[in-house]
């Protein structure tokens, strides 16, 4: 008996001996930085891009290698050079989808070639900058990348302007991040501009990647197992981002000058977001939505939330997506929101015979939404709307700050975050003094929200 057990021993010793799976990189790009790492991360580590373990060895001939010990099964991975803004991109610089390999068991090696790092030849216009690789979202206990584009007189007029936020930022901007094309907002929008338009700030935030239907579903789908946090990652837009944007820029920070827009899942969470914060967002660009992925509930969402505001929500879809179910899925939820007591003048959708769900579409259908959602309004009127008549003092303070010409308000609340995001104190405002002497010394954005629409943002120092 002690045989057999010390013989099925080593046999489980030898098999784990040979269940090795070898990645061996045997080309690299030329822009490779000398002498920095490259890691491997993938579901058989918890895809942590910087892991000090899975770093490839140099082979000294321009070759790398390491060798894992995956379960059996598919293996999911990507290279690095130690974060995800350094990951292995495609053969243009741009987003490369996960490297997938099913793994059966004993000792392989699996051949493969870096083409490039993500970010090399850049499409992004002048006027996009990164408003923070790293921006806190404290509803959900994470970080993203945030992109900001500016009009093109943004830095030689004092205009206030409307504001856009959008989903799966690495895809508006810039080929080199995108998944396969991108939709060309900036120089849609920079030609626009060219052609008379006001102008109109856009904010790109990220999806999270092996998150993304987590993030922009807003209930979990039980086939799937997946999403469930889009009220929260809305609920971060409308309480975190917008007021750290409309505290930092000059925005028109009402609701009849902020949109929210994005594609299949986008499109889903963005009809979600206009529904539920119609004091909000007035605008919405849904475009190929997966309502699919949350049938029933966005469909009874959006009939059983009572219409509080006038809005503007420009639907598309091509008539081969799905066979045709994204079609029917608009036109259902066109009569949904009719029968919820919205006018047919608030909605518009468009249907196209060569429609995909795609960027290349989603890129060419852009400009038209854009203009049918922000066009019509007084923005020369609006923009001469100035937030300088309040007065915030003394700024710095160490205990408390005084309001003057503080403008009526309707059940006044307020909300101060740290300039990453974080709460750091919330109350009603009582008065016009708020007292700030037990925050730590730094930099706060403070949010005064009327009915809980945010109507004043402002930066404010504690010392």
């Amino acid at each position: 008996m002690k045989t057999r057990l010390l013989l099925l021993l080593l046999l489980c010793a030898s098999a784990q001996i040979f269940a090795q799976l070898t990645l061996k990189v045997i080309a690299i790009p030329a822009s490779t930085p000398p002498g920095e790492s490259i890691h491997v991360a993938g579901n058989f580590q918890g895809w942590n891009p910087a892991d000090p373990a899975y770093i490839l060895t140099d082979n000294g001939d321009g070759t790398f290698q390491i060798t894992i010990n995956p379960p059996v099964g598919l293996v999911k991975y990507k290279f690095t050079r130690g974060s995800w803004e350094t990951v292995e991109g495609n053969a243009s610089g741009g987003f490369l989808p996960d490297r997938e390999y099913n793994y059966t068991g004993g000792a392989v090696t699996e051949e493969v070639e870096i083409l490039t790092w993500e970010g090399q030849n850049s499409t992004a216009a002048a006027n996009v900058h990164l408003l923070d690789d790293n921006f806190y979202i404290p509803q959900l206990d994470r970080y993203r990348r945030i992109w900001i584009y500016q009009p093109p007189d943004y830095d030689s007029s004092n205009k206030n302007y409307p504001v856009l936020y959008m989903h799966d930022g690495q895809n508006l901007f810039d080929a080199a991040t995108s998944f396969s094309g991108e939709w060309e907002v900036d120089e849609a929008l920079n030609q626009l501009f060219v052609q008379g338009d006001y102008g109109c700030i856009v904010l790109g935030i990220d999806n999270g990647g092996a998150l993304r239907i987590d993030e922009l579903a807003p209930w979990v789908n039980p086939d799937y197992n997946e999403g469930g946090e889009g009220g929260a990652y809305v609920d971060f837009i409308v309480e975190t981002l917008k007021p750290y944007v409309d505290a930092n820029y000059r925005t028109l920070p009402g609701s009849d000058f902020t949109g929210i827009m994005g594609s299949s899942l986008g499109g889903l969470v963005s009809q979600y977001g206009i529904i539920e914060h119609q004091d909000v967002f007035s605008k919405a660009g849904i475009f190929s939505p997966a309502y699919w992925f949350n049938d029933p509930e966005i469909f009874d969402h959006s009939a059983n939330t009572p219409k509080t505001a006038a809005l503007k929500i420009y639907s598309l879809a091509g008539y081969p997506e799905g066979n045709g179910s994204v079609v029917d899925d608009v036109n259902h939820m066109e009569s949904v929101m009719l029968n919820n007591g919205f006018d047919s003048q608030e909605l518009m959708k468009v249907f196209h015979a060569d429609g995909e769900h795609s960027e290349w579409y989603w890129a060419r259908e852009f400009p038209a939404a854009y203009e049918w959602l922000f066009g019509g309004l007084d923005l020369s009127a609006a923009s001469q709307t100035s937030r300088g008549k309040l007065r915030l003092y003394p700024n710095p303070t160490d205990s408390v700050l005084f309001f003057e010409n503080l403008p009526p308000l309707r059940k006044p609340t307020y909300r101060i975050s740290a300039i990453d995001g974080r709460l750091a104190q919330k109350g009603k405002l009582e008065g016009t003094s708020i007292n700030v002497g037990k925050l730590p010394a730094g930099a706060y954005v403070l949010t005064v929200f009327s009915k809980r629409k945010p109507v004043i943002a402002e930066k404010i120092l504690v010392k």
